[in-house]
């Protein structure tokens, strides 16, 4: 048995390197595939070497999809945020510095999850209607928060608003995987086109290792992220957001804190169905539909899947980073944004349709439009905080 679970381990980072480095290709999508064959072709695999690869797979893949993300500006769901400071990094050569960071953040994440889980399972399970209660009056005050640190407060608030309208009218349409569209415009291809138009080059990347205070970053993951593992409509975006907005912190701090947050939102995400049997990713929805009921025996061997696939994936990622760092530099950039733009045109028509593609013309003329103005960009995450906003007034 021990042999299959680490064999199903080592497999599960495999694939998670692999939907990591590969823009548009979700674990979300491996996980669908997977739940379809478990009742078919891997009927006679036991149940638990299943979860256990998806719940590797998904870490995994939080560690190595920041590469593509602040090497390439190909935005996952749960990295459009990184784009942002570490987009700035390549530019100055310290793109190895920047995934490192997030490197870091993550494998912190992972051993702070061993100590926190049942802890917080137990706590959760007595406070979550609380929670849900007052969880319109947190978002509230973090958007409160991000808007009016601002310098310019007005222009600010417009970036957060119109944003937000966007998110609204791209999420309660009809799209599939609307998140898709509107985060690789926002994000990514305006991002991209932005840096062909200016003739960006990408200079040779410095290869140190970060020198980053962790304290302030690391704790705000830990503070922000139980309250998105648990609650429905907020993610790793919106933990990042209000961790930052509660422990402002620089750039590097920030690369910390997304990296901290996408591992720890993804791991609780596991301890919620276990605690409150409620799915908060598509890594734990596709376990529950395997497993059904996550017992805390099957929890702890999550736990310890997701402590041997975080050390082997961080050291992973830095053998991949160090190779595209040697590499970025070399490449005609501009040419290289171009051929990006057309994949991700395609994997948005694949994906989401035509419509889908629509949305992406517009969020990235919006996205180019706001990265234009002297305020954070981190402001166009108004497109999932109104939206969740107006979740939390109706219900």
């Amino acid at each position: 048995m021990l042999l299959e679970i680490l064999t199903s381990i080592l497999i599960g980072v495999l694939a998670g390197a692999f939907t990591g480095l590969v823009p548009g290709i979700h674990i979300n999508l491996v996980g669908v595939f997977l739940v379809s064959l478990s009742t078919s072709l891997l009927k006679n695999i036991s149940p638990l070497y299943l979860i256990v690869f998806i719940a590797s797979m998904a870490i995994s893949h939080t560690f190595i999809d920041f590469i593509p993300s602040i090497f390439l500006g190909c935005p996952d769901t749960e990295t459009q945020l990184s784009i942002l400071p570490g987009h700035e990094m390549l530019k100055e050569g310290n793109g190895y510095e920047a995934v490192r960071l997030t490197s870091k953040g993550g494998l912190y994440a992972v051993f702070i999850l061993l100590i926190l889980a049942f802890p917080v399972a137990f706590f959760v399970s007595k406070i979550y209607n609380g929670l849900h209660s007052i969880m319109l009056w947190i978002l509230l005050g973090v958007s409160f928060l991000l808007v009016f640190q601002e310098k310019k407060k007005f222009t600010a608030l417009f970036v957060f608003v119109i944003s937000g309208i966007l998110g609204l009218c791209v999420l309660n349409s009809n799209i599939k995987e609307p998140l898709l569209p509107l985060f690789t415009g926002l994000f990514g291809s305006s991002l991209l086109l932005t840096s062909i138009k200016d003739k960006i080059k990408i200079p040779e990347q410095n290869i140190t290792e970060p020198n980053c205070k962790m304290f302030k970053p690391i704790l705000g993951s830990v503070i922000a992220s139980p309250i998105c593992g648990f609650l429905p409509g907020l993610g790793s975006g919106q933990a990042a957001v209000l961790a930052n907005a509660i422990f402002k912190t620089d750039k590097k701090g920030f690369l910390v804190l997304v990296g901290a947050t996408n591992v720890l939102v993804m791991g609780l995400s596991f301890v919620s169905l276990y605690a409150i049997s409620k799915t908060r990713t598509g890594a734990a929805a596709a376990i529950k539909e395997i497993i059904r009921i996550l017992s805390w025996k099957a929890l702890i061997l999550l736990l310890i899947a997701i402590l041997i696939s975080g050390i082997i994936s961080f050291f992973s990622a830095k053998k991949l980073t160090l190779f595209f760092s040697k590499k970025v530099h070399k490449v005609d950039y501009s040419r290289l944004s171009i051929i990006i733009l057309i994949f991700l045109a395609v994997i948005v028509i694949i994906f989401s349709g035509f419509s889908g593609f629509l949305v992406l013309v517009v969020s990235t003329l919006m996205g180019i439009y706001c990265n234009g103005l002297p305020v954070k960009k981190t402001h166009m995450m108004g497109c999932l905080l109104i939206p969740t906003i107006l979740y939390y007034l109706m219900n």
